[in-house]
C-alpha cells in the first residue's frame, strides 16, 4: 500500500535501468507538506554518494504554501537512509563500473517518505530510438490483434 507522490518520467527514457532499491529520505515539515499537495520534481535529480553517505542531489520541493519563515530551501540536498550492506554494494559498484544512481519516485509507505532509487547505465541516443521503435512496434502488433 504504497501512494506515489512524485515520480522521474525520464528515468525509463534516459537511462537502462538495472536494479532497484529502496531508501528512507530525511525531510522537513515543510517539505513533506509539500509533497503530500504534489509540490515536487525529480528532474534532473541524481544521487551522489559522499562519504559513507547517500545524498539526493538536485531535487525540487516546492516550497510550502502556507510554512511562512520556517519554510524550506527549494533545492537544498536531503540525506537518503540505507541499510550499510546496501550502501557498500551501491559504493563499490557505483565506483568500478560507472554506473548512475537515480531517483525514479518519492512515495509514502505507511506514512513515512520513501524514495525509490535505481542503479542504472545512460543510454546512447540510438538506443533510446531503438526502444522508441520497439515500444510502437508492440502498440502496432496489439492494435492489430483486436
Amino acid at each position: 500500500m504504497s501512494n506515489e507522490l512524485v515520480s522521474n518520467r525520464k528515468a525509463g527514457h534516459d537511462y537502462e535501468i538495472l536494479e532497484t532499491f529502496e531508501a528512507g529520505i530525511i525531510l522537513l515539515g515543510t517539505e513533506i507538506k509539500s509533497l503530500r499537495n504534489h509540490g515536487g520534481s525529480l528532474q534532473d535529480a541524481f544521487v551522489d554518494v559522499r562519504g559513507p553517505e547517500f545524498l539526493l542531489m538536485n531535487s525540487s520541493i516546492a516550497p510550502y504554501s502556507f510554512g511562512n519563515v520556517f519554510n524550506h530551501e527549494e533545492k537544498r540536498s536531503r540525506k537518503l537512509l540505507l541499510h550499510k550492506r546496501e550502501i557498500e554494494k551501491l559504493r563499490s559498484t557505483v565506483v568500478q563500473k560507472g554506473l548512475a544512481l537515480i531517483p525514479l519516485s518519492i512515495y509514502l509507505k505507511k506514512g513515512i517518505a520513501k524514495v525509490k532509487i535505481a542503479l542504472a547505465k545512460g543510454k546512447k541516443s540510438y538506443d533510446k530510438r531503438s526502444s522508441l521503435k520497439e515500444r510502437e512496434h508492440r502498440r502496432s502488433m496489439e492494435r492489430q490483434e483486436e
